[in-house]
């Protein structure tokens, strides 16, 4: 450990600004403007190089690429699907789950729509948001408040709750893959604009 840290001093900037300017001093020795007292010039160019230098930076860490993060949300899809297919819904809110994850499915499907997908961060969140929480605790909330209303009759039906929740879940999924494809309009229209200007 200690090796290491010095290693990593030696190849720091402020080593290296530290040896210029002591370099800076050993020239003034050697040319007697130093004149006697060259150790105490040459180390304290050093030190004021090592001082002037500027700080290291540590390296960003290293997260997954909206690429990697899409395979770890497909794989999470998949397992969500496997819960869904556990859960009885009344036909209605079956219904537009059906819908939904129809719609997700064919965001996530590796190809091209992914590969645009991956260049909008903000959608890959809003579409892991929708798997990993919105989604799945939806259904969970039925699930347990369905059991409660049979405890208790005459209470709202919780399976309004969920085709409501299902619907706007629905229109995001659908505001987004209307985002997608108006970014691949615009591609279009921008590569139309350069072929006109380069015909010209």
């Amino acid at each position: 450990m200690a090796t290491s840290r010095f290693v990593g001093y030696l190849e720091s900037r402020k080593n290296i600004a530290g040896s210029a300017a002591g370099l800076a001093g050993l020239v003034l020795t050697f040319t007697g403007a130093a004149g006697a007292y060259w150790p105490v010039v040459v180390v304290g160019l050093y030190g004021a190089g090592a001082l002037i230098a500027p700080p290291e930076r540590p390296p960003l860490p290293a997260f997954p690429d909206p690429s990697a993060q899409l395979d770890a949300l497909r794989d999470d899809f998949e397992r969500l699907g496997g819960y869904l297919a556990e859960i009885e819904l009344p036909p209605a809110a079956a219904g537009r789950l059906t819908e939904l994850t129809g719609l997700l499915a064919a965001l996530l499907d590796p190809g091209w729509v992914a590969e645009v997908l991956a260049q909008d961060p903000e959608g890959v969140h809003t579409l892991s948001r929708t798997v990993r929480q919105d989604l799945p605790e939806a259904v969970d909330s039925f699930v347990r408040t369905r059991w409660w209303t049979r405890m208790t009759p005459g209470q709202e039906p919780p399976e309004r709750h969920l085709e409501r929740q299902l619907s706007l879940l629905q229109d995001e999924a659908e505001r987004l893959a209307a985002g997608l494809r108006e970014t691949e309009a615009r591609r279009q229209e921008t590569h139309t604009r350069y072929l006109e200007d380069r015909g010209q």
